[in-house]
């Protein structure tokens, strides 16, 4: 069996990279990878873990850089959730991009996307995930900017890109470090996680808060929403994203016995969770409410990292995979039958014309909320509770739990907007044909037994947590709470006349502050340079030195040898002068 894992993982690489050349074919392809890599995970649920390294391409007096795969826990079950998903998104894409004259260009980049997605969950040592970081980082520009004909679409690649070289600057200081100090493979990395110092670790942190969109590094997310939606759903569901939360997992032995690293991500992810749910529920745009849900859901994964539970957050990131890839390709649904309509409030009684589609979303809702036995309950309600149980403070779960509150409201608003009452937009009534069905129908049973799939298997151990009822059902009852509070707000709102904005609405749906670095920062700078370039070259350089300064040289030197200065006295001093030594001389 040891042999026939590494092959499987090989042949599944080769593979994709064949299907890039074969774009027609790619759907057909991920489909039966999906299949094969199901195979490793059998030997997966007995602990099994395997290292596969290639010789040494870069031999350096204290490093040796090869190619190397590691097959563990993490990366044996995400390759086939990565798979799947890609899968269900490419067959979906098919569909939505079919009037895009560049369709098998489209699907080539979403396999790429997979391929360097694949790259970070296999890699070995910290100059292979770059490699792979870096990779999803430049797809991810090429495919939110694909319609490059739009100014906000090139806005947002150029976002998301930068964003993320900011959150990178981390990693590479934590590699550049490794490689001086210790060693960037993995294992022998992790031997020494007694001695580590904090400056690599915050490294790391930077590198996650980048590239998983954490508070202070989160707008170019809701901003990304200008790509085509599968794009959304890949973006959001199994790659990028996802990419900085595995970081932290994966390299979690070295970190968990720094206390003020703990405390950071604690706090990081608490702040995001809430303010991403508080930012969600401001906003109109269908795409931008689950985008910023993912944020939301990220920092409950980083919440859980700072609580030394890995394994909580990679499960969560699991079973998010499934509901949020669905959202997104359902929105996806409903915004190619309402002619490119986004704004929810121009949605409604999608439901009646839109059966299956309306299904799907209330799962994948519910799911997100967590709702008894959907997917969703197994990681969030298990989060919520390890929360409360652990010896943390109290800031870290009240927080969570307003999240998990206002989480429960934008999920009821959208479906309350986009489902009932009555269509407000003109409809392009398609039919809910097999193509757009088959992939959803898939995401959606997913979304339904995953967790309870993974409770049955052998991948848990479970410990007996005693706890009273009130904190058993705290995050139901939180869940219900705002599901009730959205339901009031919608009575009460519905026929009241629209009004600008308060402050407090628009620091959530102006993400905090987005104008800081979009807008004063940049504004500032072109005025300091622009009075540099003008105010100092012009009026003391050029005045200086030209006008100005030629004649503060040749004043002195007229003055000198000239005495019309236009002062009578002057003048009568030379007089008296000159008609005295005129006496003088006649004498």
């Amino acid at each position: 069996m040891n042999l026939i894992t590494p092959t499987i993982i090989l042949t599944i690489l080769l593979s994709l990279t064949m299907s890039i050349l074969q774009p027609h074919n790619a759907k057909k392809n991920l489909m039966l990878l999906f299949l094969i890599s199901l195979i490793p995970i059998n030997p997966l649920l007995n602990n099994n873990e395997l290292t596969m390294s290639l010789m040494p391409l870069i031999t350096t007096p204290t490093e040796n850089i090869d190619i190397s795969i590691t097959l563990d826990t993490l990366s044996l079950l995400f390759i086939p959730i990565a798979l799947f998903i890609t899968w269900s998104i490419t067959e979906f894409s098919n569909w939505y991009m079919s009037t895009d004259p560049h369709n098998n260009k489209f699907t080539k980049y979403l396999l790429m996307f997979l391929i360097t997605m694949l790259v970070i969950i296999t890699a070995n040592n910290m100059y292979q995930l770059f490699i792979g970081w870096e990779g999803v980082g430049i797809m991810s520009f090429l495919l939110i900017g694909w319609w490059y004909g739009r100014q906000d679409a090139n806005t947002a690649a150029l976002q998301a890109i930068i964003y993320n070289r900011i959150g990178d600057i981390g990693l590479i200081m934590t590699t550049a470090w490794l490689m001086t100090t210790s060693s960037i493979n993995m294992q022998e990395l992790m031997t020494q996680h007694e001695t580590m110092n904090t400056i690599p670790m915050m490294g790391l942190l930077a590198a996650a808060t980048g590239k998983s969109a954490q508070f202070s590094l989160h707008p170019w997310l809701p901003s990304a929403m200008e790509g085509p939606t599968p794009v959304s759903a890949l973006l959001h569901s199994s790659t990028m994203v996802v990419a900085g939360v595995f970081l932290l997992i994966r390299l979690h032995p070295i970190l968990h016995n720094n206390n003020t690293m703990m405390t950071c991500c604690l706090m990081l992810g608490a702040t995001t969770t809430a303010f991403a749910a508080a930012a969600a529920t401001t906003h109109l745009d269908i795409k931008k409410i689950i985008a910023l849900s993912t944020t939301s859901q990220l920092g409950l994964m980083m919440t859980m990292v700072g609580l030394n539970q890995p394994t909580l957050a990679f499960l969560h990131m699991i079973t998010h995979s499934f509901f949020k890839a669905l959202l997104f390709l359902c929105s996806g649904s409903y915004i190619h039958n309402l002619n490119n309509e986004q704004d929810i409030r121009m949605m409604g009684g999608l439901l009646k014309t839109l059966p299956m589609t309306s299904s799907f979303l209330i799962i994948a809702n519910f799911s997100l909320m967590g709702m008894p036995f959907l997917s969703g309950f197994y990681s969030k309600d298990t989060i919520i509770e390890t929360l409360v149980n652990s010896h943390t403070n109290s800031w870290g779960i009240t927080i969570t739990v307003i999240a998990t509150i206002l989480s429960a409201c934008y999920s009821t608003q959208i479906m309350l907007t986009t489902m009932t009452g009555y269509p407000r937009t003109n409809h392009n009534t398609h039919n809910e044909t097999k193509t757009i069905t088959s992939p959803l129908m898939r995401l959606t049973l997913t979304t339904i037994l995953i967790g309870t799939m993974t409770k049955a298997s052998t991948l848990q151990i479970t410990t007996m947590t005693t706890m009273p009822k009130s904190i058993k059902f705290m995050a139901l009852i939180a869940t219900m709470m705002g599901v009730l509070l959205s339901k009031d707000l919608s009575n009460m709102t519905n026929h009241l006349k629209p009004k600008k904005p308060n402050k407090q609405s628009l620091f959530f749906n102006q993400l905090a502050f987005f104008n800081t670095p979009h807008r004063i920062i940049t504004m500032n700078t072109l005025k300091i340079s622009q009075q540099m370039s003008t105010e100092l070259m012009d009026l003391w350089a050029m005045e200086n030195w030209g006008p100005k300064g030629l004649s503060n040289t040749l004043t002195p030197a007229i003055h000198i040898s000239t005495q019309q200065k236009n002062m009578i006295k002057n003048y009568m001093a030379m007089f008296t002068i000159s008609m005295m030594l005129a006496i003088l001389i006649t004498i």
